[in-house]
């Protein structure tokens, strides 16, 4: 994680420096204030990642001497075959119309995006464990 984290640090001084820059050789103030909210969440990135990776383990990924055996293992669960992107997909399209034809269509797609939402989520839920 270190790695990220300072390419997010030097991520904020390469935006700091470009909205410095932008303020003085320009007028027009919309893309300093663009320029600095980037610098800024540059920064938020960077510091988590870095505060985070003296916290964990180091990840084979941050390792000079790894092989590529260290990084085997089980990543995670995905999904293999999941119908839910589906109608998520069709919802959120529904809900971004619906600001622009009617509100009643955004509702729809907002109530259907939800449901979707749940379905996404609970989709291998079993219950609580009984033991």
């Amino acid at each position: 994680m270190k790695v990220e984290g300072w390419l997010f640090a030097a991520g904020f001084f390469f935006f700091s420096l470009a909205a410095v820059i932008y303020w003085v050789l320009s007028e027009e103030p919309v893309g300093t204030v663009a320029l600095g909210f980037t610098a800024g969440l540059a920064f938020l990135v960077g510091y988590y990642l870095l505060f985070t990776a003296r916290r964990i383990d180091r990840r084979p990924e941050d390792m000079v001497d790894a092989e590529i055996a260290d990084g085997a293992g089980e990543l995670g669960f995905y999904s293999p075959h999941s119908w839910w992107p589906l109608p998520l997909a069709f919802f959120a399209a529904m809900a971004f119309l619906g600001i622009i034809f009617g509100w009643w269509l955004f509702i729809i797609g907002a109530i259907g995006g939800a449901l979707s939402v749940i379905g996404l989520v609970f989709e291998y839920y079993r219950g609580e464990p009984a033991h």
